[in-house]
């Protein structure tokens, strides 16, 4: 068996560089210069990396331009080779875990630079205004630097607040104006969709302006109007220039190989995959209906008629559910759990609006409320936050996805397994349904990646896959999926990869308390991977069981 020390100096050749030769100078030479052996130089190094990895501004938004990212580019390796020349030979796997987070994001701006390059090929990366907070750590997706958040404001503002709303607005004129200059690719489906995005900001800034708390404030009014004016230019213009785009928006698959391992840290090429998610969609298929079978005889599941209906149904279902966790042992339930699930219980959707989640959220709320352990992870960010200063805020780049999206999907089929809706059967066809759904589009997002399909043919597989029909009766979330995932490699997959993933450290978990004669306690799990923080699962496997083979594939 190779030892740790070869593995990790294994994934730390694996690190981007220009050429093998410029990468051994650069790092000979940083070593003369600064060499350690203490975490405190890693923590000292994380903070130096996220003041670097903000963009200096240019006439008061963040300046993504050619020039000043080639200005720049010797600022980041030197920080990279500085990273390289920490020695983590003695340290605990905990710390060795955070010195692979400060590696991967270093890689994931090496990656943005030099292929994704998203403020060149995709104008989505140009939205400024989000009115909801995301479900993971950060946005998905890639997003710039200068964001007005909304959903972090309370109005009617106080005076420190409304001097922050101004500066948020004051961003956007001059980032519009911007995009306009450094949006030179040629990324066609990226291009065309991406101009909703920033069609909608004109209706949020539209709406935003007549709220009776800010429509009598002349100053923020007329940024808005500023605001909305540069927002309808920049449509107008990535208008007039899409009939010139031909371009595939996919980054190919050795490129999407060389992102999932070493920035996202999942150690799968594009072909394991495919493989994955093929069979992920054979299984949920054929064990949907054998569950249809089992099933025959009962009476199918009726969904909620009015808001009444919803509202008890709703009620009902979160109190199942904290029960199921706290009753059955699941995992340790924070007084929180309650607070934040019951933020995102949703409301009654006649059915003819309802798109796939809200179908199945109005038969029983509970597979989709399993999905939002997410709330709960973030809320324990809030209010628990880690103790590293690596892992305390979100992780650049989306590299959580496999953590934060592969849980919640991993516990749909957990809790259902453990016996959540021992009292409803038929409700078990739901959560099969929804893990065929996630192979259907992540399978799907493999291909627009290759670039052997367009997006809308890789919704054709989304769509089509999906039992029921039930991704047919509302576009707008396949195309805002779909778009997505084409944005930001791997986030379509990262369902069922970490998932995957998931199982596999739960597996080796109970496998070393099996030899150690100790039971498996599934809220031990639970808290332990709860405790890691949201990182790359293939990092907390490491922590939480000490094994590390799965990582070995990172140095092919």
């Amino acid at each position: 068996m190779k030892g740790l020390s070869f593995i990790f100096f294994a994934l730390l050749m694996l690190s981007c560089n220009n050429s093998q030769k410029q990468e051994s100078t650069e790092t000979q030479t940083t070593s003369q210069n600064f060499s350690s052996n203490d975490y405190k130089d890693l923590v000292n190094l994380f903070h130096e990396w996220r003041a670097f990895e903000n963009p200096p501004k240019l006439d008061g938004a963040p300046d993504y331009t050619k020039s000043t990212f080639e200005k720049r580019w010797p600022n980041f390796k030197a920080l990279q080779s500085q990273l390289k020349a920490i020695d983590t030979t003695n340290w605990s796997i905990e710390n060795k875990v955070d010195w692979m987070i400060v590696w991967a994001e270093m890689n994931g701006y090496d990656f943005n630079h030099n292929i994704l390059k998203p403020w060149v090929r995709d104008p989505a990366f140009y939205k400024s205004v989000w009115e909801y907070r995301s479900d993971v750590p950060a946005h998905e997706g890639p997003t710039h630097h200068s964001t007005t958040e909304l959903w972090t404001y309370t109005f009617p503002l106080s005076s420190e607040e409304r001097v922050r709303f101004i500066s948020d607005l004051k961003a956007i004129t001059p980032l519009n104006k911007q995009a306009q200059q450094n949006l030179t690719g040629n990324a066609k489906d990226l291009w065309i969709t991406g101009i909703r995005d920033i069609q909608y900001q004109s209706f949020v800034l539209t709406n935003l302006k007549e709220k009776p708390e800010i429509k009598d404030d002349t100053e923020i009014v007329s940024i808005i109007n500023d605001a909305i004016a540069s927002t309808n230019e920049l449509v107008k213009w990535l208008q007039d220039e899409s009939g010139s785009k031909t371009g595939p928006s996919g980054i190919g698959k050795e490129n999407y190989t060389w992102y999932m391992q070493n920035v996202h840290l999942v150690p799968l090429t594009w072909d394991d995959e495919v493989m994955l998610l093929k069979r992920e969609l054979a299984r949920a298929w054929s064990s949907l209906k054998l569950e249809e079978h089992r099933n025959r005889n009962l009476p199918k599941l009726v969904a909620a008629n009015s808001p009444e209906a919803y509202d008890k149904m709703a009620d009902e279902a979160a109190k199942s559910l904290i029960n199921f966790l706290d009753k059955q042992d699941i995992v340790t339930v924070k007084p929180y759990f309650d607070t934040a699930l019951r933020e995102h219980l949703g409301e009654f959707v006649p059915e003819e609006k309802r798109n796939f989640f809200l179908i199945g959220e109005h038969y029983d709320p509970r597979p989709l409320y399993s999905h939002f352990y997410h709330w709960f992870e973030l809320a324990r960010m809030d209010t628990e936050p880690h103790k590293s200063e690596i892992r305390k805020g979100p992780l650049l780049y989306n590299i959580f996805d496999s953590r934060n999206e592969g849980t919640a999907t991993a516990v749909e089929e957990m809790f259902m397994q453990a016996g959540l809706y021992d009292d409803s059967p038929r409700t078990k066809e739901i959560v099969y349904i929804m893990i065929a759904q996630r192979a259907a589009r992540g399978l799907g997002s493999l291909y627009a990646h290759s670039n052997d399909m367009t997006m809308e043919e890789a919704g054709g597989i989304h769509s089509e896959y999906t039992p029921r029909g039930w991704m047919k009766t509302e576009k707008e979330l396949l195309i805002f999926e779909q778009h997505l995932y084409l944005r930001q490699p791997g986030y379509g997959t990262s369902y069922i990869t970490g998932k995957y993933l998931l199982e596999a450290a739960l597996a080796d978990y109970a496998r070393l308390q099996e030899l150690k004669g100790e039971p498996f306690k599934t809220k031990d799990f639970f808290d332990t991977l709860n405790s890691i923080g949201s990182i790359p699962i293939s990092l907390g496997h490491w922590q939480m069981t000490g094994e590390n083979k799965h990582l070995e594939s990172f140095k092919n």
